[in-house]
């Protein structure tokens, strides 16, 4: 997942060890939650259908991604070293309060970032977790989460409103949105992360991996979506209340089983595919390289430009599926020129500030 010519591509941005092949998914996975940011969804054709593709994949593939980067940043603690506890509470506090802030931009738009603070904290316990336990309780959540998270609303009798936590709500709102009630409830969303967790320990550097993963990774997407189809033919559409029905279902942002297991399969193979096109995409993969370093800045400038620029339009698909290449092609030329001067984005930077001095930079 390295480049060939490191030492003058952002590619080098950091530590010589890292593996740009993740910084490539995680461009991809930027640009897939830009497009369903910057909509609409509904509209018939080619160009909402481009559109839809990424919808309920982007986001699941960012927090895979989340999960791996945090097993390369805790690998020290798992070799016998010390907790980077104070790195990871930075971290939490940081994104939890951008989280917070930029849900008041008036973009339209579920900010995620507040579920990766949540998700940092409650990872500390398991870092030094041995493999088959992360992976078990991958497994676990992504078949039992959605269970819960239906019998809460069917026990009270009270459909989980959705709306993402904001700077301005009380601190008993806020948590309840993270963990159950939002659009990302950690409830369910910590298997896609538990799982990255777990792939983060496997030796991602080998190509023979990346073939693996490219290809279980899209046949295990391929059987989710089919058996979803499948249910729907034999029992018939699912409601719209959350309800035994959409336990088949793989509507992105159900929270059910089979959307988190297809999407995190397709987040899978989106990341074995650009470990295995970014060697061979030479000078061109630099720009994607770069976009991905910079991931959280980019995600931040892109709900400003959502906000700012774009809304209230784009009234039709074609016009988003423009405006999104449009704001694609200057995000990442912007990266790209942005790590030709400096190593860090102005986000990252400040992310890694409480530890810089001993721990260096972290690949992944």
């Amino acid at each position: 997942m390295t480049s060939g010519r490191a030492e003058r591509s952002p590619a080098s941005a950091g530590s010589p060890r890292r593996i740009t092949g993740l910084d490539a998914a995680r461009a991809v996975a930027i640009l897939g939650m830009l497009a369903v940011n910057v909509g609409p969804l509904a509209d018939p054709g080619l160009a909402g259908m481009l559109l839809r593709v990424p919808h309920g994949r982007a986001s699941l593939l960012f927090v895979l991604l989340a999960g791996i980067g945090y097993s390369l940043l805790t690998r020290r603690a798992r070799a016998g070293g010390p907790l980077p506890w104070r790195q990871v509470l930075w971290r939490a506090a940081l994104l939890g309060f951008i989280g917070l802030a930029t849900q008041l931009l008036g973009h339209g738009v579920d900010v995620i970032l507040t579920v990766y603070a949540a998700l940092f904290l409650l990872a500390l316990a398991l870092v030094r977790a041995p493999m088959w336990s992360l992976l078990t309780l991958s497994v676990g959540a992504a078949v039992a989460s959605p269970l819960i998270w239906l019998g809460v609303q069917q026990s009270t009798g009270q459909v989980f409103d959705r709306e993402a936590p904001a700077l301005v709500d009380e601190p008993a709102q806020v948590l309840a949105s993270t963990f159950l009630t939002g659009p990302y409830p950690v409830l369910t969303w910590i298997a896609p992360f538990l799982f990255g967790m777990w792939l983060g320990r496997l030796p991602l550097h080998q190509p023979r991996l990346h073939k693996r993963l490219a290809l279980w990774g899209l046949a295990v997407a391929l059987a989710a979506e089919l058996a979803a189809r499948a249910a729907e033919v034999v029992l018939g559409p699912s409601g719209e209340d959350p309800g035994a029905d959409w336990l088949l279902s793989s509507v992105a942002h159900s929270q059910m089983p089979l959307w988190l297991i297809g999407g995190s399969a397709a987040a899978v193979a989106v990341l074995g595919a650009m470990a295995l096109l970014l060697p061979r995409m030479g000078r061109w993969g630099w720009p994607l390289v770069a976009t991905g370093q910079l991931a959280l800045t980019v995600y931040v400038v892109h709900l400003f430009a959502v906000a700012w620029l774009v809304r209230p339009g784009p009234q039709t698909a074609t016009a988003g599926l423009a405006i999104t290449l449009i704001m694609a092609v200057v995000l990442i030329a912007g990266s790209t020129l942005w790590l030709r001067v400096g190593s860090y984005g102005p986000l990252e930077k400040l992310l890694r500030l409480p530890g810089r001095r001993r721990a260096g930079p972290q690949p992944g």
